[in-house]
């Protein structure tokens, strides 16, 4: 199964501290070799982006920051494991790497599955030639 992680806070955004990065690059280092991790990445600040947005069947693009943004996300990485069980005891250690490396911080890692063709619940996306 392929899994998401999106991490956020509601903190104001501070740079990971040294030790924290390197312990990451290990992580991943050690992830990516065994074939589990596909992929993963920091994003920028929410002053860098825009949301384009419908509201009330209007389309509009409002460039960041955005006033209602309580949390932000951070970065995700992708997962392919054998079930949820795996991928949250997964989450459970990077997160465990923020708590020793970034005294003070808090935050979330959201784990979520992608949909596959059949699952129940799933919004399915068909991306044709309307793309």
């Amino acid at each position: 199964m392929r899994f998401m992680y999106i991490v956020t806070s509601s903190q104001p955004p501070r740079s990971p501290t040294p030790a924290l990065m390197e312990a990451m690059a290990k992580l991943a280092d050690r992830e990516i070799k065994a074939g589990r991790m596909i992929d993963n990445g920091g994003l920028m600040p929410v002053q860098t982006g825009a949301q384009v947005r419908i509201t009330d069947g209007k389309l509009s693009v409002v460039d960041g920051p955005f006033v209602e943004t309580k949390e932000m996300i951070g970065g995700y990485a992708i997962f392919e494991l054998r079930d949820k069980e795996e991928a949250v005891a997964a989450a459970v250690e990077f997160m465990q790497l923020h708590r020793e490396h970034m005294p003070g911080w808090d935050g979330t890692c959201e784990v979520r599955a992608f949909a596959t063709p059949g699952m129940d619940g799933a919004c399915q996306v068909n991306v044709s030639a309307h793309a």
